[in-house]
């Protein structure tokens, strides 16, 4: 169990019988308004349920046979084995020789996990603890800015993982505010966000948050110089020095102490995590900082509480009935075997708006890959593009392509039963809600059956062949009982359990992101080029691109 880089039993998928059998069946016509014509009883079939998620899958084109076809594929690469690798801290992350022990940031205090003699548990729960002691110092007034007044604002300044998963469970965790601490988000490398959000800040109130996991980001460093260069204008007017303002107006989260000390943060506001925590499945940590100090420790430990019911899920659940091993499976079936290359994410609730661009770096950042764990290029289909919109935003922006454009695209639906409190159920408000969640259903049924759907246009004239649908758009509804701290979690948790599902089918590394270091090591090349006169360095376009913007600027 120590490590799975070697063991072949873990890179048979793509020769089985089953990956042969998915290919024969993939070439059969498919058609979602046959499949529901001929079996009444579909919908129930291709229904589960997990705490307060509910999933209906049963409008993908699969039937019987391939979705035993897939359960069977998913036995054959022993993913079984592959999740307790995940769950007890092997070296799931192969090329760099390390765990990805993201289900072990929402393991309760009772839970035991030793990993290299070290105690896992025990080291996530002091971090907690201190995470618990800063956002409590802040939310109740005691911390202050160098002149002594209260903290009103706080700025999380990170770029991908240390900036998505905070802001989306910020925003979609709102309402479970009890503070009126402020809290934003800058990530922009440009500086544009900083900018328009200084304007509108109190420097003598106002904490920095430093979210980097190397801390070593240039898009934050440049970003938290600036904030020191604003704040420390404002307090040499007020006789505050450098020291204090870096003592109370920044935090640092990372796992490079050095650096961030260096940097000038104070140890007691250093908070760390380890490298066996990805950026992209760091919220869970301390890197959730600022969800805990907008809504409680007690709200973000429900947040954690959720993630783990859906990570027992996942490890205990039989795979016909576990949603995250059936969202796997489904996407590889449309990805590797259907070439359904484009995936979107649809919320059909506001609060849930930054969703959809966290799972495409959760999805892409984690299964763009094209060489298995073994170094062999792959010949199949992996993670398809993926992108994603509130619902009601969508319909009015790109369903146009997904009812009559010539690509095949598969969706998540996603969407709260319940919004609004009994008092306001016969509000314009919860009429508003009913609005949404039927303009969900009805969008997945056009996707699925066309102009089947609706009575008296199943039959399109010459004339009128622009106002056909076709239909046979998979798609996938999942149904929260309503949107709380715990079933965000658990949401959360079901898609990264399903990017590794994905990854175990392809034997591709899901914790390592590669691709995105090449571009920084040429990025630092180029910079240094704008800043000399040498030309001629590069490809003849970019050394032209070059001249224009020197002979610009």
């Amino acid at each position: 169990m120590d490590e799975i880089k070697n063991n072949t039993a873990y890179n048979n998928a793509r020769s089985s019988h089953y990956w042969q059998q998915l290919q024969s069946l993939a070439k059969q016509p498919w058609s979602l308004a046959q499949l529901f014509a001929q079996d009444d009883t579909r919908a129930k079939r291709f229904s589960t349920q997990a705490g307060a998620l509910y999933m209906d899958y049963s409008k993908q084109c699969i039937d019987e046979t391939v979705l035993a076809s897939l359960l069977d594929l998913a036995s054959s690469c022993e993913l079984s084995t592959r999740i307790d690798a995940l769950m007890q801290g092997a070296m799931v992350n192969t090329s760099e020789a390390r765990a990805a022990l993201h289900t072990a940031l929402r393991l309760p205090e009772t839970a035991t996990l030793q990993v290299a003699g070290q105690d896992i548990v025990a080291d996530v729960h002091r971090s907690l603890t201190q995470v618990a002691k800063l956002s409590e110092r802040i939310r109740s007034g005691i911390w202050r800015g160098f002149s002594g007044q209260a903290i009103t604002d706080v700025v999380n300044i990170g770029v991908g993982g240390s900036d998505l998963g905070p802001l989306m469970a910020t925003t979609a965790l709102d309402e479970w505010a009890d503070t009126d601490i402020a809290v934003h988000f800058v990530s922009n490398m440009d500086g544009t966000q900083l900018d328009n959000l200084l304007k509108h800040l109190n420097p003598e109130t106002t904490l920095f948050i430093i979210s980097s996991k190397s801390f070593g980001t240039v898009d934050t460093l440049s970003n938290a110089k600036t904030a020191l260069s604003w704040l420390l204008a404002t307090a040499k007017l007020r006789a505050g020095t450098e020291d204090s303002v870096l003592r109370r107006h920044f935090i640092g989260i990372s796992t490079n102490s050095e650096k961030m000390g260096a940097w000038g943060i104070h140890p007691e506001n250093q908070l760390q995590f380890w490298e066996w925590v990805g950026g992209r499945f760091s919220l869970w940590s301390a890197i959730g900082l600022a969800i805990a100090i907008r809504i409680g420790m007690s709200g973000f430990k429900a947040l954690l509480a959720g993630a783990h019911s859906m990570d027992e899920h996942f490890s205990q659940a039989d795979f016909s009935e576990n949603l995250p091993v059936l969202l796997g499976l489904l996407a590889v079936w449309n990805s590797t075997f259907l070439q359904v290359n484009a995936h979107t994410v649809l919320p059909y609730d506001g609060r849930l708006s930054y969703l959809p661009s966290y799972l495409t770096q959760l999805e892409m950042e984690s299964n763009g890959k094209s060489v298995t764990q073994h170094g062999e290029r792959i010949d199949y289909d992996t993670c398809p593009i993926l992108w994603g919109e509130i619902g009601s935003n969508a319909q009015h922006a790109f369903y146009q392509l997904l009812h009559q454009g010539t690509q095949q695209v598969s969706c998540d639906f996603i969407a709260c039963v319940r919004r609004y409190s009994d008092e306001t159920k016969k509000s314009s408000l919860q009429q508003q809600h009913e609005l949404s969640l039927a303009n969900c259903l009805a969008q997945s049924r056009v996707l699925a059956f066309g102009n089947a759907a609706v009575a008296d246009t199943n039959t399109v004239s010459d004339a009128d062949k622009y106002k056909y649908y076709r239909g046979n758009q998979p798609s996938t509804t999942l149904l929260m009982d309503e949107l709380t701290p715990h079933s965000l979690g658990a949401l959360i948790a079901l898609y990264e359990h399903k990017v590794y599902v994905m990854a175990s089918i392809w034997d591709i590394n899901p914790f390592d992101q590669w691709g995105v270091e090449m571009g920084k090591q040429m990025a630092e090349s180029v910079h240094h080029a704008m800043q000399q006169e040498i030309t001629g360095q590069f490809d003849t376009s970019t050394d032209q691109l070059l001249h224009h913007i020197k002979q610009m600027s």
